[in-house]
Order: structure tokens, then C-alpha cells, then sequence
């Protein structure tokens, strides 16, 4: 588990509705909103569309040092709007810590090392899990999740309940896989006591290598199931 950087930012007050954010959009700032259990009231400001995008760039958790109309804030990032054809920021929702109270986040899983079962057996690294739910005080935020998998051995797997939380609760089922290494491809297919047509095996090779690129949440696409059942 590795500890979140702190980005300074600044924001400037500014009004609510439509007009003004669609001006600030084209000053090339952006409308955003700051929030948090112990806000009285929300506060509206907008920033630098570059700064957001310094703080997107990297896939971990986004923790800032807000200075708003001369007060500072800890902040996490909890939301971003973007437009659905140009990708291009629209509004960004800022939440403030206090260090009292959890919070709850998506963190990052990253996998390190090269595994036994792929350099010495020709396995394959599925990770059909790329980040994970937790609780956790605002101290104990972790960047995000390093798994080692160099120990692992064709078949091995690593699930939510071996990661190191420290502070930190899974929201996530324990028993959820996060990453598993497959056998071989030729040593899948032989080691099937069901005939396989050449054709179908065609199919089943490249089902498998899509299998690899599919993110957390995304399905195969309708009739993929049934076809590696024949």
C-alpha cells in the first residue's frame, strides 16, 4: 500500500448556473463544487482546466490542498463530469476530509513482478480486477494496492482478503479474484476431455485473448458464452 501524493491547488469563488459555467468552460477553467459532512454550506469555485488535468493523469488516489478565497481545505477528488463526445472535463466535485470521520473510495490495484508460472511455465496473468472498495480514515488513504505476484505458480490466484488493508476495510467480497495465472493456451485446449472442432478452436483462442483486455465490470459480448460452451 502506497501513500497518496498531495496536490496544491487554487479555486476561485464563483457563481452557480449554466451561463457562468459554460463562460468559465471557455476561459478553459472549470466549474466545480467543495462539500463535506461538516460544510454548512456548499462552496463554488472553479480551476484551472490544466490543474485538473495534472491531477487525472495519473490513476491513484487524489488527495489536494485547496486554498478557496484564502482558506485551505484537504480535499479528496470524488467526481469528475466529462463530455460524452470530446472527453473534456465539464465539472468537478471536491470532498473535504476531516480526519475524524472515514470516508469511502475506489483505489487502484496494481500488479508487480513477473510470476513463476509465466516465466518458467508460459502461463498467462489474468487480472479481471483492477481496483477495490474501501473504508478508511482520511490519514490512512492509500494511494493505491501493489500486489507481487512473483510467487505464483500456473493455477495460483490472489483475492480481495490477501491484500495488506492495514487501517483500511474492504467493501468488496473477500473471495473476489483480483489476479490469476492460466495455463498455456495449447495446454488448455489438450488438457479437455470434450472433442473441439478446429474451428472451434479458433474461436475459443480468440475469446480468450479478449478475455485479457476486458476491464473490471465489462462483459463478453451476447453469444461469446455460448459459443466456448459448444
Amino acid at each position: 500500500m502506497t501513500q497518496p501524493e498531495i496536490y496544491p491547488l487554487e479555486g476561485t469563488k464563483r457563481e452557480s448556473g449554466r451561463k457562468e459555467s459554460d463562460r468559465l468552460r471557455d476561459e478553459l477553467r472549470i466549474p466545480a463544487v467543495l462539500y463535506g459532512p461538516k460544510q454548512k454550506e456548499n462552496v463554488h469555485f472553479s480551476i484551472l482546466e490544466s490543474d485538473l488535468e495534472k491531477i487525472l493523469s495519473r490513476s491513484a488516489t487524489k488527495l489536494q490542498t485547496l486554498t478557496v478565497d484564502g482558506k485551505d481545505y484537504r480535499t479528496l477528488l470524488k467526481d469528475v463530469d466529462f463530455h460524452p463526445v470530446t472527453d473534456r472535463a465539464l465539472h468537478a466535485d471536491f470532498y473535504v476530509l476531516e480526519s475524524d470521520i472515514p470516508v469511502t473510495l475506489k483505489v487502484p490495484i496494481r500488479i508487480t513482478g513477473t510470476a513463476i508460472g509465466v516465466r518458467d511455465g508460459g502461463g498467462r496473468v489474468f487480472q479481471p480486477m483492477r481496483i477495490v472498495t474501501i473504508k478508511v480514515l482520511p490519514d490512512s488513504i492509500p494511494s493505491s494496492f501493489e500486489v507481487d505476484i512473483t510467487s505464483l505458480e500456473i493455477g495460483d490466484s490472489i483475492h480481495v482478503g490477501d491484500l495488506d488493508m492495514e487501517d483500511a476495510v474492504a467493501l468488496d467480497d473477500d473471495s473476489r479474484t483480483i489476479v490469476t495465472i492460466a495455463p498455456p493456451k495449447s495446454e488448455a485446449l489438450f488438457t479437455s476431455s470434450i472433442p473441439v472442432e478446429e474451428e472451434a478452436i479458433a474461436e475459443e483462442e480468440v475469446e480468450l485473448e479478449e478475455g485479457e483486455e476486458l476491464e473490471e465490470g465489462e462483459e463478453p459480448e451476447e453469444g461469446a458464452e455460448e459459443e466456448a460452451e459448444k
